[in-house]
């Protein structure tokens, strides 16, 4: 009568904690990476920012392809395009993802750090 027949998975609230931890680790390495660049006077923070955090996609996207290359056993072409095309969408997405929150919170670390800043 119920869609998991009355028991409790654990999973997805393990999930939520891992997407947080996730978050935050992007956010802080991603502040840092800014502070460090803005301390050498370096002020075109924007892009970086986002490759900084948004790099974690690329790295998925590769490991993926040595996963397939090691674990994996596909002989037809088609399903390694399949997979491969279908790891190029999520990595992407993760990478948007991830390059997003990146640059969203080192916009607020630049705003909060200069926003202190008192011109008289």
């Amino acid at each position: 009568s119920s869609i998991w027949l009355h028991q409790y998975y654990y999973v997805f609230g393990f999930l939520l904690v891992v997407f947080v931890i996730l978050i935050i680790t992007c956010a802080e390495i991603t502040i840092v990476m800014c502070y460090f660049q803005l301390c050498a006077e370096d002020y075109h923070w924007w892009w970086r920012a986002f490759l900084t955090s948004g790099s974690s996609g690329i790295y998925l996207f590769l490991y993926s392809l040595v996963y397939m290359s090691t674990k994996m056993v596909m002989t037809r072409g088609v399903s390694i395009l399949l997979y491969v095309g279908y790891m190029l969408i999520a990595s992407y997405s993760f990478f948007m993802l991830t390059g997003a929150v990146g640059f969203l919170a080192c916009l607020i670390f630049v705003r909060a750090i200069y926003g202190a800043v008192k011109v008289e």
